[in-house]
């Protein structure tokens, strides 16, 4: 192999290792239906291939990820390793309210009236 094959990944298995989606065969749906795009262009191709410095623009739940790919990885491995893979790239302030948000036990009706009203204001 040479080492630009090595140096690459599809993007359906590199979603799946870095534990993004449950399985390789919803990463390849979820690239087929348009949700992705890789360095701001739209990909539906799951067979399109990364390497790390790429940037993967894609909605999970009710927040559009930003993630840069630092590594390619070579199995899906537990949590910890699957989050070496990439760097995310949203904004501190963000990260930080979310955590805030799902700090403790399960939210109150109060904390789920507080996330709507965030997500509501993000928009």
């Amino acid at each position: 192999m040479s080492s630009d094959a090595l140096s690459t990944i599809r993007v359906d298995k590199w979603l799946w290792y870095a534990r993004f989606l449950k399985s390789r065969s919803l990463a390849s749906r979820f690239v087929s239906d348009g949700n992705l795009r890789i360095d701001g262009e739209r990909s539906t191709k799951p067979s399109r291939t990364v390497k790390p410095g790429d940037v993967l623009t894609f909605p999970q739940g009710t927040h559009i990820r930003v993630i840069k790919i630092v590594e390619i990885g070579v199995r899906r491995g537990p949590a910890p390793e699957a989050q070496a893979l990439y760097e995310d790239l949203a904004p501190p302030e963000h990260k930080a309210r979310i955590e805030e948000i799902r700090s403790g036990p399960r939210p109150t009706k109060r904390d789920r009236r507080d996330m709507e009203r965030y997500r509501d204001e993000t928009r």
